[in-house]
């Protein structure tokens, strides 16, 4: 296991304080000897036939030796002290100078960078978060772009029908017939509502929703959403249940959760076929409150689960039965977050059905 960044720094900080100090230490002893015996030769050889040397004399000739010794040692200390501190420093700045230049890279819109792991945990650790930040904005920034392209291509079907149909009451190929303009008011109210599902998209994705919240009946607002689809899944021969005998109690926006509720509600009936059943559950769970939408429809592959929360993802093999833009599932999930829960969703396979779950904080207590 490696130690800690900062246990290391010290360490090293200790190492080369105690190397430099055995070096001076080792200096010091092997010189000053030598330059002692070098200074009383000198001493000996200038006062021969003067008399043997006075105590001043040696005294001055050992302060000598020491200060030369001295000087000699902290030098040698100094610069093998900075010798392996230059070690320890370009050690520690080699991996940070590659952090930086990756992050200069994802400055510029080189997202697809790898840094390489540094054998320091910490250092890892940012390296790490590093190559995590620059394959989410290459991941974000792919989006981006295939979300230019959704809206061209979802743009494109209706504006294509309405130049046909201008084109043809221009050339005297179709008659300004109340079906005529009931078609071209069909595609203008396609295009609106693209540009709803847009805006509401962006808000909701943005945090920019505008909630006016109160206390509700999580289950009674499912209910609601319940009653007023029953139509369309008895005109589709799928058999609507509604299995809940409790109150569940939040503090939301009813009518934004009714939103979500029914995009739920709708997407299990587009999915499932006729004589199929799709099961609505409202309970408590721990401080949370759920609603469950269960189908018997087409099912979900396990890479698809979190993939249908995309913008304008559409599972392969689910049915195109309604004319929507395939931005419903992301805004209800931006509208739950947005009440500080969550939408999910679970599925055993294609053809086993799905389950997609609404889950909401419970009101406190007062």
């Amino acid at each position: 296991m490696k130690a800690r960044l900062p246990l290391r720094l010290f360490a090293s900080h200790t190492a080369v304080a105690v190397v430099g100090a055995i070096v001076a230490y080792v200096t010091v002893r092997l010189l000053a000897p030598h330059l002692f015996d070098q200074r009383m030769g000198m001493m000996s050889g200038d006062m021969h036939g003067t008399g043997p040397a006075t105590g001043a004399q040696v005294h001055a000739a050992f302060q000598t030796a020491l200060d030369t010794a001295l000087l000699v040692g902290v030098l040698a200390s100094v610069a093998t002290a900075g010798v392996l501190a230059a070690f320890a420093t370009r050690r520690l700045l080699r991996p940070l100078d590659a952090v930086r230049t990756a992050t200069r890279q994802i400055a510029t819109g080189r997202y697809e960078v790898d840094v390489p792991l540094p054998s320091e945990p910490e250092l890892a650790a940012l390296a790490t978060d590093v190559n995590s930040l620059g394959h989410a904005l290459a991941d974000t920034e792919t989006r981006r772009t295939r979300l230019l392209g959704d809206v061209a291509h979802e743009m494109r079907t209706p504006l294509t029908a309405l130049d046909g149909y201008v084109e043809g009451l221009i050339d005297g190929v179709f008659t300004a017939s109340p079906d005529t303009l009931a078609s071209l008011s069909e595609e203008l109210r396609r295009l609106h509502r693209l540009a709803d599902d847009l805006s509401g998209l962006s808000r909701a994705q943005e945090q920019r929703l505008d909630l006016a919240l109160a206390d509700a009946d999580l289950a009674e607002l499912a209910r609601h959403a319940a009653a007023r689809l029953s139509p369309q899944f008895d005109d589709a021969h799928v058999t609507l249940v509604f299995d809940t005998d409790t109150v569940v109690p939040v503090h939301a926006d009813p009518d934004r959760i009714t939103q979500v509720l029914t995009n739920l509600l709708g997407n299990a009936l587009l999915a499932t076929p006729a004589g199929g059943t799709v099961t609505i559950t409202a309970r408590r769970s721990g401080n949370r409150g759920e609603v469950a939408v269960t189908d018997t429809g087409v099912g979900l592959a396990e890479e698809d689960i979190e993939r249908v929360f995309e913008r304008f993802y559409r599972a392969p093999g689910r049915p195109r039965r309604s004319s929507g833009s395939g931005v419903g599932l992301t805004i209800a999930r931006g509208i739950a977050r947005g009440h500080g829960g969550d939408v999910t969703a679970s599925s055993r396979g294609r053809g086993q059905g799905a389950s997609f779950t609404l889950v909401l904080p419970l009101r406190p207590h007062p």
